[in-house]
This record gives C-alpha cells, sequence and structure tokens, in this order.
C-alpha cells in the first residue's frame, strides 16, 4: 500500500513560519499601543508624586517627565521608557554633597530664582560696586544697599526683608541680605521616581493582557 502524506494549513513549514511572523507583528503592535496608552497616566502619576516633592515645581520642570515607546527593531518586543531631560533630577532621586564656593539666595522659600536670574542680580550689584559680605554669626552674607539704580535687582530681596522685618517700607540705602556663602551643601534624597513607576506597573500588565486577548 502506498500513503501519500501532504502537509496543509499549519502543517505545511512555509505557512507556519508566516503564521508566526503575522501573530509576533500582531503581538508587537498590541503591546506597543497599550504602552504608549497606559504610558500617559503612568506619566500624569508620576508628575503628581513630582508635584508633592517638589512644592515649587514649575510647569516646565514637570512636563519634563515624559513617556516614549520604543519599537523600532521588529525582531524586539516594544520597551516602556519613563524619564527626564533634566539632567540633574536624579541628584534628588538618590542625594548628594556638593562642594564648592556657592551663593544661596536668601529668600522664602515659596519664592524661586533661577541661576541666570540670580547670577544677572549678583553681576548688576558687582558692576555698581553694591556688594560686600559680612560675617554674621559665623557665616558670610552678601550685603547690597537699598538704592535706586539697583531697583530692579533688588526687587525680590527687598520684598523678602520687608517680610522678615515686618517693615512697610524700607529705607534709602538700608542693608539688605542677599545671599549666604557656603562650601558644602548636602541634598537629600525628595524623589523615587522608580517607586512612582512601580505602583502603576499592575495597571500596565492589565493593559497589555487585554490587549494580547485581542491578537
Amino acid at each position: 500500500m502506498k500513503i501519500n502524506l501532504v502537509a496543509e494549513g499549519l502543517l505545511d513549514r512555509r505557512r507556519f513560519k508566516a503564521w508566526q511572523a503575522d501573530t509576533h507583528q500582531a503581538i508587537r503592535a498590541a503591546v506597543g499601543r497599550a504602552m504608549r496608552d497606559s504610558g500617559k497616566g503612568m506619566v500624569e502619576q508620576v508628575r503628581s508624586d513630582m508635584r508633592a516633592r517638589f512644592r515649587s515645581a514649575s510647569p516646565k520642570f514637570l512636563r519634563s517627565m515624559h513617556a516614549k515607546v520604543f519599537e523600532r527593531k521588529a525582531n524586539v518586543l516594544p520597551a516602556l521608557y519613563i524619564g527626564s531631560k533634566v539632567p540633574w533630577l536624579g541628584v534628588h532621586e538618590q542625594g548628594a554633597v556638593i562642594r564648592g564656593r556657592m551663593l544661596i539666595p536668601l529668600l522664602p522659600k515659596y519664592q524661586r530664582i533661577g541661576r541666570k536670574a540670580f547670577a544677572r542680580v549678583i553681576d548688576a550689584l558687582m558692576r555698581s560696586g553694591n556688594a560686600w559680605f559680612m560675617e554674621k554669626n559665623g557665616q558670610q552674607i552678601l550685603m547690597a544697599e537699598n538704592l535706586a539704580e539697583n531697583a530692579r535687582a533688588l526687587t525680590r530681596f527687598r520684598r523678602a526683608e520687608r517680610e522678615r522685618s515686618g517693615a512697610k517700607r524700607l529705607k534709602r540705602g538700608q542693608e539688605i541680605p542677599i545671599a549666604v556663602l557656603v562650601r558644602r551643601v548636602t541634598l537629600k534624597k525628595r524623589f523615587d521616581l522608580n517607586r512612582s513607576v512601580r505602583v502603576e506597573l499592575p495597571r500596565l500588565t492589565a493593559a497589555i493582557r487585554k490587549a494580547m486577548t485581542r491578537v
């Protein structure tokens, strides 16, 4: 007896490989969609944590945290990246000790001044000769006089001095503390990005499972 066997359907090696490739691409697409959709919610949660930890966080700083899905390689499953473009955020994740001669602005916690803006203030005071150091309680304090020619540069610091002293107005020529000179700053850990992302992983996992059931 002679029996001829014919491979059909998925028993056909070529069809099986084609089915494998199509299924793999469908799975990749489903995982990618789930990651893109869930990534938006995860980023919002991380931004909420940042807002709580960095009370004076600017909108630009919060927007720096973003999600991105890497899915260019056809033979590799997509990967979800959540991170910030701000290079110094890692310092607040781990804590650090910074050494060097640094001027720390003497402003209330709720009032911020950017690095460049503060540098312009110091430059304006130095150019006008209206800046000097005095020692107080073992600290080197940068001082300036309340002069009309430096009115714009001293706006924030005049307001801070009025709040400290309770005075409604400052006299012309009154000395105003601007900054304290320090040689070491210890930054404590303030933010845990890994934790913020981990608590959202179950939601991402559920989204991927739901997407896979449709493949």
